[in-house]
């Protein structure tokens, strides 16, 4: 039995160990791959591999558990252990990732009074019916019982949220219940009070994640610690992620890189964070909120040294050399993956959302608006009608407390697209018809995933619609999370400028990876065979999306293109060459 102990440095089986980790998320990556890109983690020298674990994704629905398929959080632990990495486990309720809501269930939001991250009772009823779940999965892979995994981690970044470290020894004492045996670990900052808000020293060592200045930060570390412990960068920050209408694509520099890299092994234990960031499918993109809202694009590649499709970079090459210094690198053979090049395919048939929402969705009526979380929804979209009279001038017309994206609809045409600060600004509008109805598409753009925010992350209508002063009241509300497609009803016709539904199917017979190229649509999802493979926006940095060999099959496939801004196309182009397609 391996014994895994924290002195003055981390000890395996009583020798001296160095911690070379790189963090791959599995719930970004699908199952299929992982052992491809855990390989390409040893093949680079790492002896570690981490991950947190995404609660949002194994109790997507309050009560109802998932560990299977692409949250098979046990088959990855055993992958990493065929392939002798080691684990460190992050099972934090709470773990930012740039992840929808960081990680929490957007039910927990239905509870008009949550405070997550806290000592709130309710809040910690919740963590503690899903630690005892989770742990069922993993306690057996511990180091203590034969498994990989050497270090579990005490919630996350907590010193940049909150001080409270009542809820840290809670959570503590919840692991250790369900039969966490192996060390504890906190990870923080390094700047200001974060490593005294988040850390609790006599029963977890604390870490820093940082990017850069190494000395310096390990210096603050070391005269942090109440005596002689390993230092460590859980998270060494090695490229950044991208959010929806930045400028271009983040990369950090090569040199400036490895020169830390050094730094760190010099003197302790690292944690490439990303070393294979992958994708964020689905609706899983978090958001960032201080001045405005950033909603985090589909793909999570953070310019890591294994690109969001499992290319190997230059950072890769560079990182090993240096890692090679410190251990042997022994490589063991991977199998590539491959590509495919369906081309240039043209639409079957497409309808607008407004001629098949009847199919697609059950209409909830309300007195006031509903947000999505009191529709039992996560995710997605919720389209409100209300009828608001006969033809005259509305010269006040706002909507309340609405969150992220709204685009407004008079009888079904456009008539304004409103999104995060410009949302409560009144409108003048003139209605002709004699009887109106006011259409409003919300989009929820990601919940934010870090700071002060989150425990105001409801979605939806929250506070309501004003009309010439006067909350509007009787309304209907459609859910639109796509998690059945199936019922949509392509004989409708297309309304123009309105959002709408595409669909395109081609026959395969070969299987591969492939690229969509996004370029000319505005913005919307794409879903193929059933899967949501992501968002796509023509404000970029990204404008082509990822599809992995494993969502295709042989014979017929299907793709179909939620589009929302009236700009749809009548081909899309599949292409094997990410390389020739504008943006990320």
């Amino acid at each position: 039995m391996s014994t895994f102990e924290i002195r003055e440095d981390f000890y395996l089986d009583g020798k001296p160990f160095k911690i070379i980790s790189g963090a791959i998320h599995y719930f970004r990556v699908v199952p299929e791959y992982w052992e491809h890109r855990l390989t390409l983690l040893k093949n680079m020298g790492c002896n570690t591999v981490e991950t947190y674990v995404a609660w949002n994704e194994h109790e997507a629905k309050e009560g109802q558990y998932d560990f299977s398929g692409g949250c098979d959080l046990r088959k990855f632990i055993q992958i990493a252990a065929s392939l002798e990495l080691k684990v460190i486990l992050r099972p934090s309720p709470y773990i930012c990732a740039e992840y929808e809501f960081g990680g929490l269930p957007a039910w927990l939001l239905k509870d008009r009074n949550m405070r997550v991250r806290s000592t709130y009772q309710p809040f910690m009823d919740y963590v503690t019916r899903y630690y005892h779940e989770l742990f069922k999965e993993v306690r057996d892979l511990q180091i203590t019982t034969g498994g990989p995994i050497i270090l579990m981690q005490v919630e996350n970044e907590f010193g940049g949220y909150s001080n409270d470290q009542e809820y840290l020894y809670q959570l503590a004492t919840l692991m250790k219940e369900n039969g966490v045996t192996v060390p504890l670990v906190t990870s923080d900052g390094p700047w200001g009070d974060m490593l005294e808000n988040g850390s609790i020293q006599d029963i977890a060592l604390p870490t820093v994640n940082c990017g850069s200045k190494i000395p310096e930060h390990f210096k603050r570390l070391e005269e942090f610690q109440n005596k002689k412990r390993p230092l460590m960068v859980m998270e060494y920050w090695i490229g950044w992620f991208d959010a929806w209408q930045d400028k271009e694509h983040h990369t950090t520099s090569i040199g400036d890189s490895v020169h830390s890299l050094k730094q760190i092994l010099q003197r302790g234990s690292v944690n490439f964070y990303m070393f294979h960031g992958g994708t964020n499918f689905g609706f899983m993109n978090g958001s960032n909120y201080y001045e405005k809202l950033l909603p985090d694009t589909t793909s999570y590649d953070y310019d890591a040294p294994v690109n969001e499709y499992g290319e190997t970079t230059e950072k890769y090459l560079a990182f090993k050399e240096v890692i090679a210094e410190y251990t042997k690198i022994t490589e063991v053979p991977i199998k590539p993956i491959l590509r495919i090049n369906p081309g240039v395919i043209k639409i079957d048939n497409s309808v607008s959302l407004f001629n098949t929402i009847e199919s697609i969705s059950q209409k909830v009526d309300s007195t006031y608006p509903l947000t999505m979380e009191d529709l039992d929804q996560n995710y997605g979209y919720v389209f409100y009608t209300s009828e608001i009279g006969t033809a005259r001038s509305i010269s006040d017309l706002r909507l309340i407390n609405v969150a992220d994206r709204a685009q407004i609809f008079i009888n079904q045409q456009w008539l304004e697209t409103k999104y995060d600060l410009e949302i409560e600004k009144s409108m003048e509008v003139e209605l002709v018809e004699k009887e109106n109805q006011l259409g409003i598409l919300v989009e929820n753009m990601g919940r934010v995933n870090y700071s002060v925010k989150m425990d105001s992350q409801r979605k939806g209508i929250s506070g309501g619609v004003v009309i010439n002063g006067a909350f509007q009241t009787s309304w209907s509300q459609y859910s639109l999370d796509f998690e059945n497609i199936d019922t949509i009803d392509f004989s409708g016709a297309v309304i123009p400028m309105s959002p709408t539904f595409s669909r395109f199917t081609f026959t395969l017979d070969s299987l591969g990876d492939t690229f969509i190229d996004m370029n000319a649509w505005g913005k919307g999802v794409v879903i193929v065979n059933g899967f949501t493979i992501g968002r796509y926006w023509k404000e970029g940095p990204q404008q082509k999306l990822y599809i992995p060999g494993p969502k295709l099959k042989l014979g017929e496939n299907e793709i179909i293109i939620f589009e929302t801004e009236g700009k749809s196309q009548t081909t899309i182009l599949l292409t094997d060459r990410p390389d020739i397609l504008n943006g990320l």
